[in-house]
């Protein structure tokens, strides 16, 4: 694994302020993922490094923003939210920005011009993520997947995916993964969301188990509740494991992350199935051995 000086410079980030920006990027990327962050480290070629981190630190950012609000001095939480948007697109539009997470974003854009048409798509399903107020049901939750969290992933998946694999088969894998990855976020991290105040899981889905919302606010251990957990967890894994033939999309040299990548939330999700009702008071990780074996596995696929 090259030193971080070296990635940049072998990524063609030449500017003492921006390869101060993508570290920054890197910081933020490596303190919230950091199985995901090593992963990149040590399974993708030195030069796709940096653009990956830049573009999961923005669609971070934004999320971040969506969900809780950064309200300025004066300006509200909704509106600094509107603001960020229109910070984006013109930024897009003009190629230039001094905001610290545009501008490495921008950069990446030069060099990777199909991210561009994914930023501007993810932010078209913002307002989904802004208004958030809850599902009424499964059908509401796949159009969640479909405007917002398949174009998240989008940004970096068009950075890992081979610019001539088939369109239909690609979205197809994407899909399957993200749908996957974010049903298993939403029950993951169901004890933290409920602590902020937010409930991913759709209304009608908790009526067909017995289980109310005060129910998983108090942590109660009930088998409706070990039910519908269970269940949300087995079909998260079911698309993650769905999504298997989507490293055959990706150039040889990054097929080895997108495995991993695979994986890993397939490990997560086996972690979480063995907590049970316990993920009602926080969530679960995969064991360290477990991630090391994997990433050891994966490194020695790709030298090879």
């Amino acid at each position: 694994m090259y030193t971080w000086d070296r990635t940049l410079t072998i990524a063609r980030i030449d500017k003492p302020r921006l390869r101060r920006d993508y570290t920054r990027q890197r910081a933020h990327v490596a303190a919230y993922r950091r199985p995901a962050y090593l992963a990149v480290r040590l399974l993708l070629p030195p030069a796709l490094v940096p653009h990956v981190i830049a573009a999961t630190a923005f669609m971070h950012h934004t999320d971040n923003l969506l969900e809780e609000g950064e309200a300025a001095s004066g300006t509200s939480a909704e509106e600094a939210r509107v603001l960020w948007e229109k910070e984006v697109r013109e930024a897009l539009a003009t190629g230039g920005s001094e905001h610290p997470v545009l501008r490495p974003l921008l950069h990446t854009v030069t060099l990777h011009p199909r991210l561009r048409g994914h930023v501007e798509e993810f932010l078209d399903g913002a307002s989904l993520e802004r208004d958030f107020a809850g599902f009424s049901d499964e059908a509401d939750y796949q159009r969640y997947v479909d405007a917002y969290s398949l174009p998240a992933f989008m940004l970096i998946a068009c950075l890992l995916l081979h610019p001539d694999a088939d369109p239909a088969a690609a979205r197809e894998l994407c899909r399957a993964y993200i749908d996957g990855s974010q049903r298993l976020d939403f029950v993951n991290d169901l004890a933290e969301d409920l602590r902020d105040g937010r409930l991913n899981l759709p209304a009608e889905v908790l009526a067909r188990y017995g289980v109310t919302r005060a129910d998983l606010e108090h942590g109660r251990d009930i088998p409706g509740a070990r039910r519908l957990l269970r269940a949300l967890l087995e079909q998260a894994r079911h698309d993650l494991l769905g999504s298997r033939g989507l490293p055959r999309l990706a150039p040889p040299g990054h097929r080895a992350f997108v495995r991993a990548a695979i994986t890993l939330e397939v490990l997560t999700a086996d972690a979480a199935l063995d907590r049970g009702a316990r993920l009602l008071h926080g969530s679960a990780r995969p064991s360290v051995p477990a991630l090391l074996r994997l990433l050891l596995r994966e490194y020695g696929r790709r030298g090879r």
